[in-house]
Protein backbone atom coordinates (compact mmCIF):
# COMPACT_ATOMS: atom_id res chain seq x y z
CA UNK A 1 0.00 0.00 0.00
CA UNK A 2 1.24 3.76 -0.43
CA UNK A 3 -0.14 6.17 2.00
CA UNK A 4 0.49 9.65 1.50
CA UNK A 5 -0.32 11.89 4.54
CA UNK A 6 0.72 9.97 7.94
CA UNK A 7 -0.22 11.08 11.44
CA UNK A 8 0.79 9.69 14.61
CA UNK A 9 -1.03 10.59 17.89
CA UNK A 10 -0.31 9.23 21.15
CA UNK A 11 2.13 9.72 24.68
CA UNK A 12 6.10 8.87 25.00
CA UNK A 13 5.30 5.58 22.92
CA UNK A 14 4.58 7.47 19.82
CA UNK A 15 6.83 10.54 20.69
CA UNK A 16 10.00 8.24 20.20
CA UNK A 17 10.94 8.78 24.60
CA UNK A 18 13.99 6.13 24.61
CA UNK A 19 15.65 6.74 20.85
CA UNK A 20 17.68 9.93 21.47
CA UNK A 21 18.68 12.02 18.35
CA UNK A 22 20.25 15.23 19.18
CA UNK A 23 19.61 16.30 14.97
CA UNK A 24 15.95 15.69 15.52
CA UNK A 25 12.93 17.64 17.04
CA UNK A 26 12.49 17.28 20.61
CA UNK A 27 15.60 15.10 20.88
CA UNK A 28 14.05 11.70 19.90
CA UNK A 29 13.85 9.41 16.60
CA UNK A 30 11.32 6.40 17.78
CA UNK A 31 9.77 4.19 15.43
CA UNK A 32 6.79 6.64 13.89
CA UNK A 33 9.89 8.52 12.52
CA UNK A 34 11.21 5.51 10.83
CA UNK A 35 7.68 4.28 9.89
CA UNK A 36 7.41 7.74 7.82
CA UNK A 37 10.80 7.05 6.54
CA UNK A 38 10.09 4.41 4.41
CA UNK A 39 6.73 5.33 3.67
CA UNK A 40 8.38 8.76 2.69
CA UNK A 41 10.32 6.56 0.02
CA UNK A 42 7.01 5.44 -1.98
CA UNK A 43 5.59 8.38 -3.41
CA UNK A 44 6.88 12.40 -4.42
CA UNK A 45 3.49 14.12 -2.34
CA UNK A 46 4.31 12.44 1.31
CA UNK A 47 3.75 13.95 4.80
CA UNK A 48 3.89 12.94 8.25
CA UNK A 49 3.10 14.65 11.62
CA UNK A 50 3.68 13.44 14.87
CA UNK A 51 1.37 15.32 17.32
CA UNK A 52 2.29 13.02 20.39
CA UNK A 53 3.50 14.53 23.54
CA UNK A 54 5.05 12.37 26.55
CA UNK A 55 3.21 11.97 29.50
CA UNK A 56 -0.24 12.52 28.25
CA UNK A 57 -3.12 10.47 29.14
CA UNK A 58 -6.20 8.88 26.53
CA UNK A 59 -8.63 12.26 27.48
CA UNK A 60 -5.75 14.30 27.27
CA UNK A 61 -4.50 12.78 23.58
CA UNK A 62 -8.45 12.51 22.34
CA UNK A 63 -9.11 16.13 23.51
CA UNK A 64 -5.53 17.90 22.01
CA UNK A 65 -4.63 15.79 18.73
CA UNK A 66 -7.71 14.31 17.31
CA UNK A 67 -9.14 17.27 15.59
CA UNK A 68 -6.09 18.38 14.83
CA UNK A 69 -5.31 15.17 13.20
CA UNK A 70 -8.49 15.00 11.13
CA UNK A 71 -8.21 18.60 10.26
CA UNK A 72 -4.84 17.20 8.37
CA UNK A 73 -7.09 14.98 6.58
CA UNK A 74 -4.66 12.00 6.69
CA UNK A 75 -4.78 8.32 5.37
CA UNK A 76 -3.35 6.88 7.79
CA UNK A 77 -3.26 7.49 11.57
CA UNK A 78 -1.44 5.26 14.16
CA UNK A 79 -3.06 6.20 17.97
CA UNK A 80 -1.06 5.17 21.21
CA UNK A 81 -2.77 6.05 23.96
CA UNK A 82 -3.95 4.86 27.23
CA UNK A 83 -1.01 3.45 29.27
CA UNK A 84 -0.69 6.09 31.31
CA UNK A 85 -3.81 5.71 32.74
CA UNK A 86 -3.67 2.08 33.44
CA UNK A 87 -0.59 2.93 35.25
CA UNK A 88 -3.15 4.94 37.88
CA UNK A 89 -4.28 3.12 40.84
CA UNK A 90 -7.44 4.29 40.04
CA UNK A 91 -8.91 3.99 36.91
CA UNK A 92 -12.80 2.94 35.04
CA UNK A 93 -11.44 0.99 32.20
CA UNK A 94 -15.09 1.02 30.39
CA UNK A 95 -15.10 4.88 30.70
CA UNK A 96 -11.84 4.78 29.17
CA UNK A 97 -12.62 2.31 26.37
CA UNK A 98 -15.99 4.39 25.61
CA UNK A 99 -13.39 7.32 25.55
CA UNK A 100 -11.27 5.09 22.96
CA UNK A 101 -14.24 3.73 21.00
CA UNK A 102 -15.55 7.47 20.09
CA UNK A 103 -12.33 8.50 19.16
CA UNK A 104 -11.25 5.95 17.12
CA UNK A 105 -14.91 6.38 15.27
CA UNK A 106 -13.90 10.25 14.53
CA UNK A 107 -10.75 8.79 12.74
CA UNK A 108 -12.15 6.21 11.07
CA UNK A 109 -14.62 8.32 9.75
CA UNK A 110 -11.96 10.23 7.62
CA UNK A 111 -11.27 7.10 5.56
CA UNK A 112 -7.76 6.90 6.96
CA UNK A 113 -6.53 3.43 7.98
CA UNK A 114 -6.38 3.52 11.23
CA UNK A 115 -3.87 1.38 13.53
CA UNK A 116 -3.73 0.99 17.67
CA UNK A 117 -1.54 -0.44 19.85
CA UNK A 118 -2.03 -3.10 22.60
CA UNK A 119 -0.20 -3.06 26.07
CA UNK A 120 3.11 -5.11 25.84
CA UNK A 121 2.72 -8.10 28.36
CA UNK A 122 4.72 -7.27 31.79
CA UNK A 123 4.38 -10.58 33.17
CA UNK A 124 3.32 -11.31 36.55
CA UNK A 125 6.27 -9.99 38.26
CA UNK A 126 8.23 -6.68 38.60
CA UNK A 127 7.19 -3.23 38.73
CA UNK A 128 4.11 -4.07 36.56
CA UNK A 129 2.96 -7.33 37.81
CA UNK A 130 0.47 -5.70 39.83
CA UNK A 131 -1.28 -3.92 37.22
CA UNK A 132 -1.00 -6.78 34.54
CA UNK A 133 -4.76 -7.51 35.13
CA UNK A 134 -5.64 -3.86 33.70
CA UNK A 135 -3.79 -4.10 31.42
CA UNK A 136 -4.85 -7.09 29.66
CA UNK A 137 -8.35 -6.03 30.40
CA UNK A 138 -7.58 -2.55 28.67
CA UNK A 139 -6.25 -4.57 25.49
CA UNK A 140 -9.04 -6.91 25.34
CA UNK A 141 -10.90 -3.41 24.82
CA UNK A 142 -8.40 -2.10 22.21
CA UNK A 143 -9.16 -5.44 20.23
CA UNK A 144 -13.01 -4.95 20.38
CA UNK A 145 -12.69 -1.13 19.71
CA UNK A 146 -10.07 -1.92 16.57
CA UNK A 147 -13.00 -4.81 15.12
CA UNK A 148 -15.95 -2.74 15.43
CA UNK A 149 -14.29 0.01 13.25
CA UNK A 150 -11.94 -1.74 11.02
CA UNK A 151 -8.74 -0.20 12.42
CA UNK A 152 -5.33 -2.63 12.36
CA UNK A 153 -3.79 -3.55 15.64
CA UNK A 154 -0.29 -4.06 16.43
CA UNK A 155 -0.54 -6.61 19.25
CA UNK A 156 2.38 -5.97 21.56
CA UNK A 157 1.04 -7.85 24.12
CA UNK A 158 1.49 -11.18 21.67
CA UNK A 159 4.81 -10.37 20.68
CA UNK A 160 6.85 -13.72 22.34
CA UNK A 161 9.56 -13.15 19.60
CA UNK A 162 11.60 -10.68 21.50
CA UNK A 163 12.30 -10.62 25.51
CA UNK A 164 10.83 -7.18 26.52
CA UNK A 165 13.54 -6.20 29.10
CA UNK A 166 15.57 -6.22 25.99
CA UNK A 167 13.98 -3.71 24.19
CA UNK A 168 13.68 -1.29 27.08
CA UNK A 169 15.22 1.95 28.17
CA UNK A 170 16.62 2.17 31.33
CA UNK A 171 14.16 3.59 33.04
CA UNK A 172 11.78 0.20 32.50
CA UNK A 173 9.11 2.71 31.19
CA UNK A 174 10.08 3.32 27.55
CA UNK A 175 11.14 1.44 24.56
CA UNK A 176 14.95 1.74 23.31
CA UNK A 177 16.47 1.85 20.13
CA UNK A 178 16.09 -1.54 19.35
CA UNK A 179 12.64 -1.39 21.07
CA UNK A 180 11.79 1.51 18.46
CA UNK A 181 12.80 -0.28 15.05
CA UNK A 182 11.35 -3.51 16.29
CA UNK A 183 8.11 -1.76 16.41
CA UNK A 184 8.38 -0.12 13.48
CA UNK A 185 9.19 -3.24 11.75
CA UNK A 186 6.18 -4.18 13.25
CA UNK A 187 3.83 -1.22 12.22
CA UNK A 188 5.22 -2.22 8.52
CA UNK A 189 4.53 -5.34 8.49
CA UNK A 190 0.72 -4.75 9.76
CA UNK A 191 -0.18 -2.40 7.30
CA UNK A 192 1.58 -4.37 4.33
CA UNK A 193 4.10 -2.38 3.49
CA UNK A 194 7.20 -3.67 2.02
CA UNK A 195 10.33 -1.81 3.88
CA UNK A 196 13.37 -3.65 3.52
CA UNK A 197 14.00 -3.62 7.27
CA UNK A 198 15.27 -5.84 9.42
CA UNK A 199 14.15 -7.92 11.83
CA UNK A 200 15.52 -6.98 15.37
CA UNK A 201 18.39 -9.11 17.07
CA UNK A 202 18.94 -8.54 20.43
CA UNK A 203 21.30 -10.63 23.30
CA UNK A 204 19.44 -12.02 26.56
CA UNK A 205 19.57 -9.88 29.34
CA UNK A 206 22.46 -10.99 31.94
CA UNK A 207 21.02 -12.81 34.58
CA UNK A 208 21.94 -10.49 37.67
CA UNK A 209 23.33 -12.15 41.05
CA UNK A 210 20.67 -11.04 43.99
CA UNK A 211 22.30 -8.50 45.39
CA UNK A 212 23.90 -7.06 41.56
CA UNK A 213 19.65 -7.31 41.52
CA UNK A 214 19.06 -5.05 44.43
CA UNK A 215 21.79 -2.71 43.68
CA UNK A 216 20.04 -2.10 39.71
CA UNK A 217 16.68 -1.81 41.61
CA UNK A 218 17.86 1.10 44.34
CA UNK A 219 19.42 2.85 41.75
CA UNK A 220 16.21 2.96 39.25
CA UNK A 221 14.08 3.47 42.07
CA UNK A 222 16.14 6.63 43.04
CA UNK A 223 16.65 7.88 39.06
CA UNK A 224 12.98 7.09 37.51
CA UNK A 225 10.70 6.11 40.32
CA UNK A 226 10.78 8.69 42.85
CA UNK A 227 10.97 11.32 40.03
CA UNK A 228 7.67 9.49 38.37
CA UNK A 229 5.97 9.42 41.88
CA UNK A 230 6.79 12.87 42.51
CA UNK A 231 5.31 14.27 39.06
CA UNK A 232 1.86 12.21 39.82
CA UNK A 233 1.95 13.22 43.58
CA UNK A 234 1.99 17.83 42.64
CA UNK A 235 0.02 17.26 39.67
CA UNK A 236 2.33 17.61 36.77
CA UNK A 237 3.83 15.76 33.62
CA UNK A 238 6.89 15.17 32.01
CA UNK A 239 5.21 16.27 28.78
CA UNK A 240 4.04 20.08 30.23
CA UNK A 241 6.70 22.08 28.29
CA UNK A 242 6.75 19.65 25.07
CA UNK A 243 5.20 20.86 22.36
CA UNK A 244 4.57 18.18 19.67
CA UNK A 245 7.66 16.90 17.10
CA UNK A 246 5.88 17.59 13.72
CA UNK A 247 2.78 19.60 14.27
CA UNK A 248 2.15 19.82 10.61
CA UNK A 249 2.90 17.72 7.30
CA UNK A 250 6.39 17.77 6.84
CA UNK A 251 7.71 16.43 3.79
CA UNK A 252 10.11 13.74 4.12
CA UNK A 253 12.57 12.59 1.04
CA UNK A 254 15.14 11.69 3.48
CA UNK A 255 14.99 11.02 7.07
CA UNK A 256 14.17 13.21 9.66
CA UNK A 257 16.02 16.11 10.87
Amino acid sequence: MTFHRYVALGDSFTEGVGDPDASRPNGLRGWADRVAEVLAQQTDDFGYANLAIRGRKLGAIVDEQVDAAVALAPDLVTIHGGGNDVLRPRVDLDVLARTYDDAIARLAATGAHVVMFTIFDPGGGGIYGPVRGRMAIFNEWVREIADRHGATVVDMWRMRDIEVGSVMDTDRMHLNRHGHTHMAHAVLEAIGVEHGLDPVVVEPLPVLRRREQWAANAQWTREFLVPWVHRRVTGRSSGDSVTPKHPVLTRVDQPVR
